[in-house]
């Protein structure tokens, strides 16, 4: 397992419920759908070939995959060809899955994009779910989502069989013997490995920057003048380089649940420590407990089960990467805290098959033994962000930091920061990601003051980056990972009229848990 930060929690199970696209024949291209003339999508110095530039997809009715049911007859679905390398945009390209529901009132908008985070979380799949949270943006706005490169139907890399991934459960993620940091080391070796056999060439072109002008040539063939887009989690750090690269196409960009845009990999980790410890001392307040006792019989627990795994009703084990990953799972939703407190109860009874199965909900593992790619695609997007790659030693001198931030996900994340990115066959991109978007229009972003996976103090750093009169802060003082849609009424109505007409909210404006 990799680092904490997912998608919104809220469309996991929505997820389950949709299917895959082919492309097809039927339904209309982008010409008859304009709002307004689309500007061209830019490459730097590079032309961008017409035929890319003036494609039309070929929407048509999604169909059902293997694994899902087609999602319904108001879903569409189409490839998108976009370069696989651009800076040489004349050069091969690769197919994007892309779906929408066409705007179902009048007065349209224009699309709304939507991308829900991992990295590696897919939009095909996940937007018809999640379509259930936006009634009144779908009157207005064709919703559009996708599966981004290296995503999903979107060139998909599956770097682990599912039975190499069920192995790797077993490998100690905070090492204690000079043996296991070997074991530990050479299982992130094999993970690169596979993921270069798999991809390819395209494991080099996965990162941020390119699927945000992946995103510009998208506007541009939906026939969109501007851009308008709501990210959740990982999308705000795609929405923030969007902007960066292009200001003049921004539109009405939301980003809920932000990514700290000034964090690099140590400090993103550090980030995420506080905010799983944050989470966890208000879960333990709501049971009663004082957050300093609590946290120390949880880290012991799990300190027991590094030692000695616990036997499940399946048969398996519960090892230790199982149990952090068990615990992390139900802090996203602040429903799903009631699932906590029994699966820690009976754990400490000795029986993990609760936190298992938390675990593999995280995971995306079904009962036959099969996994979902998104923890697979989102290491390999995020390694090549990262150009920083801290050496086992480093990450032993940063333990003892991680452990006064948080004694239960503190460990884990430190030796996280080593072995994420271990022995990558391509360097990483950059620090930290680069969204200064000086003269865009404004751009709402959204911080809650309880989300676990990317701490509220993201939002503030993302609109200061944004620039002055570009980012727009708004608060809730709510619990869980994003804010719209998850109970406020005040969040919800702000976005809302952000994003249908356009108005924007005093920079700061703060919407408490209730109402």
């Amino acid at each position: 397992m990799g680092r904490f930060v997912r998608w919104a929690a809220g469309t996991a199970t929505a997820a389950l419920l949709v299917a895959g696209c082919s492309g097809g024949s039927s339904g209309g291209g982008a010409a008859d759908e304009r709002s307004g003339s689309a500007r061209p999508s830019t490459t730097g110095s590079k032309a961008l070939p017409a035929a890319l530039s003036s494609q039309q997809p070929d929407w048509e009715r999604c169909k059902a995959t293997a694994d899902s049911s087609a999602p319904g007859r108001d879903w569409q679905c189409a490839t998108l060809k976009v370069p696989l390398d651009w800076s040489r945009p004349g050069g091969e390209t690769i197919d994007l899955a892309l779906i929408r529901s066409k705007a179902r009132g009048g007065e349209r908008i224009g699309s709304l994009l939507f991308n829900f985070g991992g990295p590696g979380a897919s939009g095909v799949t996940g937007l018809p779910g999640y379509a259930a949270t936006v009634p009144l943006l779908r009157e207005r706005y064709d919703l559009v989502s996708w599966d981004p490169r290296g995503v999903g139907a979107s060139e998909g890399v599956r770097c682990r069989s599912d039975k190499e991934t069920q192995a790797a459960e077993a490998v100690d993620p905070t090492p204690d013997t000079p043996a296991e940091e070997r074991a530990y080391l050479r299982d992130a070796t094999d993970f690169a490995r596979g993921c270069e056999k798999d991809a390819g060439d395209l494991l080099a072109h996965v990162s941020t920057t390119d699927t945000a002008r992946d995103m510009d040539l998208m506007r541009q063939v939906l026939g969109d003048s501007e851009l308008h887009y709501f990210g959740i989690s990982y999308g705000t750090e795609i929405g923030g380089v969007y902007a960066h690269l292009f200001p003049e196409n921004v539109g009405r960009l939301v980003l809920d649940a932000v990514v700290d845009p000034s964090a690099d990999l140590v400090a993103h980790r550090e980030n995420q420590a506080r905010g799983f410890q944050r989470a966890l001392d208000n879960y333990l307040t709501s049971t009663g407990q004082d957050p300093a006792r609590g946290t120390r019989k949880i880290a012991d627990l799990v300190d027991r089960i590094d030692a000695r795994p616990l036997d499940t009703y399946s048969g398996r084990k519960l090892t230790q990467v199982l149990a952090f990953t068990g615990i992390v799972w139900p802090l996203y939703r602040q429903d799903s805290w009631p699932s906590l407190t029994s699966a820690l109860d009976t754990a400490e009874q000795g029986d993990g098959s609760e936190l298992l199965a938390l675990a593999d909900g995280y995971n995306e593992r079904d009962s036959s033994g099969r996994y979902g790619l998104l923890p697979q695609a989102q290491r390999v997007i995020s390694c090549l962000d990262d150009k920083q790659r801290p050496t086992l030693t480093q990450a032993k001198k940063l333990l003892p930091e991680f452990e006064r931030i948080s004694p239960v996900f503190g460990p884990f994340l430190g030796w996280d920061a080593a072995g994420w990115c271990h022995d990558w066959p391509v360097p990483g991109q950059y620090e930290n990601a680069e969204v200064s978007a000086p003269g865009a229009a404004p751009v709402l972003v959204i911080g809650n003051t309880g989300d676990p996976a990317t701490p509220y103090e993201g939002a503030r750093r993302m609109a200061d980056e944004l620039g002055r009169g570009v980012g727009v802060e708004l608060t809730w003082k709510g619990e869980g990972h994003g804010a719209y849609g998850n109970g406020s009424d005040c969040v919800d109505s702000t976005v809302n009229a952000y994003l249908l007409k356009g108005t924007v909210p005093t920079d700061g404006k703060v919407c408490a848990l209730r109402g």
